[in-house]
């Protein structure tokens, strides 16, 4: 295992402790966040039926709702770095409760989208980023062993969600069924409780920052450290309240721009193939419960590989490289997209189900750790909210796009062609930036290190000179 970096966070990150009671209301919280916008995808033919909309407008449900949480990131960035992430997460329990209960009351589509799109899924944005944040503070060593269990936290709950939804709508209705995940979904304020500020008595050593792209011995080690966060020479950022709240100097970050970039192209094909999971079975004619166990399948998969992924990640092999590792995730969703359409059956989806969980899993296990690497734990808050901002239009836009495909063509293989083409060139897009920025960052290391020892010699020519005139002066 890779030792420690030193930190920007004023205190030494304590790598276990309390920090794994922290990790396992993450687990609920991040699982919550992530699941429940899938896991209603149970709903969308009754829904559609009942409400006598296309596949397109349903799919705008998901797909508000997963913007809304992408879209209140900066907000939760604000409120987390003012208040910390324990009563950010436990309103944002309430906050999802209280809109799947009034969606429970809805009569038009309009009134879904209200209740369970924008304020279940701002619930949602204050449950997901203080979790995130607060692993960053418990954790530095261990950190992407956390965030790999954390985001564990996401399959596991689906995966008991999936059939579950399925036996609440066959006993209660759509209606009923909303009414109860209201309650279930309170327990992300019993998660937000576990959420105990970090002990902060343990001041962290002077030294660079970690999250620079580099093998963390060599951070702790190197000099210099704004030269090696892959920054780019300017302005100091937004002055006054703003920079206070949010870090908009993130924008002159060079692997923060990579991240940005590849993720909004990544988002337009990455909830859509879950989303339409269980709807494309039933096109082809397989009954609600096996196509609500592909969702199972997929969740399970995806259950045990965000673990292993994080344990990968945490290996002194990969995470001095660990973006290398992100950039194959991605592209391996890509693939497996493009391969969907060519298997026949319920056998080919139970297939796909298990390879889409493994590369699925890989990249959400390694989405917000990457990002970690790039920034620093200290400005991952500010950095995660400015990204998911950016974001909520992919992710609003991806899944009705989809949906229109299908009304489109009457089938679903343009949709899995789109989303694969969607993940496969950002994908290739992170590996080929990633080894510039690698390359970039050795060059600024050497320089670092160059500039280091011609100041250190300029220091020591006046010391020098002046001993050479007290040892000739002794001579005569």
């Amino acid at each position: 295992m890779p030792p420690a970096a030193a930190t920007k966070l004023g205190h030494t990150p304590p790598d276990g402790g309390w920090g794994w009671a922290v990790v396992f209301g993450a687990f609920i919280s991040i699982g919550f966040s992530y699941a429940f916008p899938k896991s209603l995808t149970i709903y969308f033919k009754e829904i559609q039926e009942y409400f006598s909309v296309s596949y397109s407008e349903i799919a705008w449900l998901s797909s508000v709702m997963l913007a809304s949480m992408y879209a209140g990131g900066p907000v939760s960035s604000i409120l987390v770095n003012r208040f910390g992430s324990r009563p950010v997460v436990m309103v944002g329990g309430l906050m999802v409760s209280a809109g799947m209960v009034l969606a429970s009351f809805g009569r038009t589509i309009m009134h879904l989208y209200l209740c369970v799109g924008v304020i279940g899924g701002f619930g949602l944005a204050l449950n997901l980023q203080p979790a995130l944040t607060i692993i960053g503070t418990y954790f530095q060593v261990k950190r992407p062993m956390a965030n790999g269990l954390a985001m564990a936290g996401s399959p596991v709950i689906l995966f008991t969600l999936a059939p579950l939804n399925q036996f609440l709508f066959d006993s209660f209705g759509w209606r009923g069924s909303f009414l109860i995940l209201g309650a279930i979904v309170l327990n992300c304020c019993v998660a937000g409780a576990l959420m105990r500020p970090v002990n902060r008595n343990t001041k962290a050593k002077p030294g660079a920052e970690p999250g620079r792209n580099r093998p963390p011995a060599e951070e702790a080690a190197t000099p210099e450290a704004d030269l090696l966060t892959g920054e780019h020479r300017g302005g100091g950022g937004s002055p006054g309240c703003l920079k206070k709240l949010i870090d908009v100097s993130l924008f002159k970050h060079r692997g923060f721009l990579i991240y940005l970039v590849g993720n909004v192209v990544m988002f337009f094909g990455f909830f859509a193939p879950v989303v339409f999971m269980a709807p494309y079975a039933k096109h082809q004619g397989i009954d609600e419960y096996s196509a609500a166990f592909l969702l199972s399948i997929f969740a399970l998969v995806d259950m045990f590989t965000r673990p292993a992924t994080g344990f990968i990640g945490n290996s002194k092999w990969i995470r001095p490289r660990i973006q290398y590792f992100f950039s194959f995730a991605v592209s391996f969703n890509g693939v497996c997209h493009l391969l969907c359409p060519l298997l026949p059956g319920y056998a080919g989806l139970v297939v796909y189900a298990v390879i889409f969980g493994l590369a699925f899993g890989m990249v959400c296990a390694l989405l917000f750790e990457v990002l970690m690497d790039l920034v620093g734990a200290h400005r991952f808050s500010s950095a995660v909210g400015l990204v998911t901002i950016i974001e909520c239009a992919p992710v609003l836009l991806g899944p009705p796009i989809s949906g229109a495909l299908v009304d489109i063509y009457g089938e679903y293989k343009s949709m899995y062609y789109a989303c694969g083409v969607f993940m496969l060139v950002p994908g290739i897009f992170f590996f080929i930036m990633h080894f510039f920025n690698y390359k970039r960052l050795d060059e600024e290391k050497k320089q670092s290190v160059a500039v280091d020892m011609r100041t250190c010699e300029e220091q020591l020519k006046p010391q020098m000179s002046q001993d050479g005139g007290r040892a000739h002066e002794a001579d005569v």
